[in-house]
C-alpha cells in the first residue's frame, strides 16, 4: 500500500505532462500543417488574380477586426428556401446548415447573397469560421477541418430533396483583401467555392476550396 502511495506523484506527473503534450499538439500541428500546405500551394498553385472592383461586394472589418467579404447584391427573385446541407464525407461534414444570402457569419456557414445557387450556373460562393479542431463545436468553426481536404473529394449540397454532387478541382491560399474569389473559374461551369481562415485559429490567409458540378 505505501508502495503505492508513493507512486502516486509519479503518476499524476506523467499524466499531466501526456495532457500537456497532446493539448500541444493539437495546437501545434494544425500550424505546422497549414505552413506546409501553404508551401505546396504556392510552389504549384496560381493564386487568384488581384482583388479588383467587384459590383456590391466589398470587404468590411467588424467588431475584432475580422475582414469580411460582404454582399449587397440582391438576387432578381428571391430564393424560394432559406437554408440548404452540406456534406464532405473526407473531414467527417455532414449535413451542416448553409444560410442562403447572408453576411452574418456568426450563425454558422453562410452563403454570399447573390451567388449561385445550388447546381446553377455561376460560383455558389460559401464562408465558415475556422479554428483548432479542439474548440470547432464549441464556436461553430465547421470549417476547422477543411484544409484537410485533397483535390478529389467530393462536396455534396442538398437542396430540399435534391442533392448535387461537387468534385474539388483547386485548391488556393489567398490574401484576406482578394474578393476576386467569389468569381467562378470560367463563364460557363457550375462550381462551388468554401472559404475559411488559415492557418486554424488565426485569420491572416484564406483557404479557398474550388469544387466542380458532375
Amino acid at each position: 500500500m505505501t508502495e503505492h502511495l508513493k507512486s502516486l506523484p509519479k503518476i499524476i506527473s506523467i499524466s499531466f505532462l501526456a495532457i500537456g503534450i497532446f493539448l500541444l499538439l493539437q495546437t501545434l500541428w494544425p500550424t505546422i500543417f497549414f505552413k506546409i500546405q501553404e508551401r505546396i500551394l504556392k510552389d504549384n498553385t496560381p493564386l487568384y488574380s488581384p482583388q479588383g472592383y467587384i459590383p456590391g461586394v466589398s470587404i468590411q472589418s467588424t467588431a475584432d477586426n475580422f475582414p469580411l467579404i460582404v454582399s449587397l447584391n440582391k438576387r432578381v427573385e428571391a430564393a424560394t428556401y432559406q437554408y440548404f446541407s452540406l456534406s464532405i464525407k473526407s473531414i467527417g461534414l455532414s449535413d451542416e446548415t448553409v444560410y442562403v444570402d447572408s453576411n452574418d457569419l456568426s450563425k454558422g456557414l453562410i452563403h454570399l447573397p447573390g451567388a449561385s445557387l445550388p447546381g446553377e450556373k455561376g460560383n455558389v460562393f460559401i464562408s465558415g469560421h475556422s479554428t483548432l479542431p479542439i474548440f470547432s463545436k464549441s464556436q461553430k468553426a465547421f470549417f476547422a477541418k477543411l484544409p484537410n481536404v485533397k483535390i478529389g473529394d467530393s462536396v455534396e449540397v442538398s437542396v430540399m430533396g435534391t442533392k448535387f454532387l461537387y468534385r474539388v478541382t483547386d485548391i488556393k491560399i489567398v490574401d484576406p483583401n482578394n474578393i476576386s474569389v467569389i468569381n467562378p473559374p470560367d463563364e460557363v461551369g457550375r462550381y462551388i467555392t468554401l472559404m475559411t481562415c488559415v492557418p486554424p485559429g488565426f485569420n491572416t490567409k484564406r483557404l479557398v476550396v474550388i469544387g466542380k458540378l458532375i
